[in-house]
């Protein structure tokens, strides 16, 4: 093995993985380059297991995508509809679907866009029934997140985090993207800074910040695919913000659409510098990278082939080992499909995410346009782990081990 490992250049980055030095560009780029993949992931699961043993983590979850209407034009999204003056991107086409006794919540406006996809926004009250009915099933987490709507006020969101914190009071709220918290401080009236913002939130029952729009982070990158999208000075001041008031955030990175190889790996370097940052002078600090695979359909990038599964499984390897400061790496089965998130778990990969129930934003290829449901049962997820030669640990929104008896749950060490 030895040999193999000097002909294709990783001598030098295993003996750093050994010793837990940390790898530099070059020893990224390495990983990227080789074709010793049995090295690879030999490498990430030795960080792994060096972190976690064969611990593997899963929580119980639901997604819920508030609206798909959205500024913004980003050109690998598919998640997204213009939104028009009255509300509607079709207005004959238009119907409303729900109302709301909240005086801060709008009636849900469905729309058809020429490609038959419909708009939508949800109640705060529909959020709040949403939320409720998978706290009442046990769900430990609500992950909210949608598209930065024009009209909305803030008052909205915050609306959404109280209502959920008054019907359901152990439940974590993980909500809103950096990029949604700038819009926020844009559309309040007055005007709010970052930090009012996130203090407001968090005062209404926000825990925690899931770590979407981060896409790749490079000039370059962000002029070709999302330019009217803030670009890494503005996503990183809302999370330094978040870690100094207390407030745990995630990170992603988005690959397999326009970046290059170096364009991920310097990516995965500034996530560790601002890491290293927050765990020397903020009060909390990233809990896990989520990679996401990018899938083409439906986009303005629809031409393009995507990530392989080889790429899935080397960017989640190099980015375990590149993240020494970061406890936990994600693959999220529903953008990397859970057979590979299974595999993933021996490719330094500790957590699958949870059983989400809902998710819009994007879906895997040949899925139906208005399949939405995309769930998995904890027995399905636990079936998973157990056959990848791990131990399920249900875990809740910080990392923490849950201990159930039927639908109540407690936490039980942090």
């Amino acid at each position: 093995m030895s040999t193999t490992i000097e002909q294709n250049g990783l001598a030098e980055v295993v003996n750093k993985v050994e010793a837990g030095t940390r790898l530099s560009l070059a020893d990224g780029l390495a990983l990227y380059q080789t074709r010793d993949i049995h090295t690879l992931g030999y490498l990430a699961n030795m960080v792994r297991e060096r972190l976690h043993g064969r611990k593997a983590y899963y929580n119980i979850n639901r997604h819920i995508n508030y609206t798909n209407y959205c500024v913004l034009r980003c050109k690998f999204c598919s998640f997204y509809l213009p939104f028009e003056k009255n509300g509607r991107s079709d207005q004959e086409n238009a119907t409303t679907t729900g109302q709301s006794s909240s005086s801060s919540s709008l009636p849900v406006l469905v729309a058809q866009d020429g490609q038959g996809r419909s708009g939508y926004e949800l109640s705060v009250d529909q959020i709040v029934a949403n939320a409720s009915a998978a706290y009442a099933k046990g769900a430990t987490e609500v992950h909210i997140v949608g598209g930065l709507h024009p009209t909305l006020p803030f008052e909205y969101y915050l609306d959404i985090c109280r209502g959920i914190r008054q019907r359901c009071p152990k439940m974590h709220i993980k909500a809103f993207t950096a990029i949604e918290i700038i819009h926020f401080s844009r559309i309040a009236k007055p005007r709010l800074t970052v930090q009012e913002v996130l203090v407001q939130l968090n005062d209404a029952g926000l825990n925690s910040m899931p770590g979407g729009g981060a896409e790749i982070f490079d000039d370059r990158v962000h002029s070709d695919a999302f330019k009217n999208k803030v670009g890494e000075t503005e996503w990183f001041e809302v999370h330094r913000t978040a870690h100094e008031l207390g407030i745990y955030t995630n990170a992603t990175m988005l690959y397999g659409h326009i970046e290059t190889i170096e364009e991920r790996v310097n990516h995965l370097i500034k996530l560790r510098e601002h890491q290293d940052a927050s765990i020397a002078s903020r009060k909390a600090r990233f809990n896990c990278l989520i990679p996401l695979s990018f899938i083409p359909d439906g986009s303005e990038f629809a031409e393009l082939q995507g990530p392989t599964g080889l790429d899935d499984l080397k960017t989640l390897a190099v980015s375990r080992l590149m993240l020494d400061n970061f406890a936990h790496i994600k693959a999220f089965w529903i953008m990397q499909t859970p057979k590979l998130a299974q595999v993933s778990l021996n490719w330094g990969v500790d957590d699958i995410d949870g059983t989400v129930v809902y998710y819009d934003i994007t879906k895997r290829e040949g899925s139906p346009d208005d399949q939405t449901h995309q769930e998995m049962s904890v027995d399905q997820i636990q079936r998973l782990i157990c056959e990848a030669g791990c131990e399920p640990i249900e875990r809740d929104s910080l990392y923490r081990r849950i201990q159930r008896n039927g639908q109540d749950w407690e936490v039980v060490d942090s």
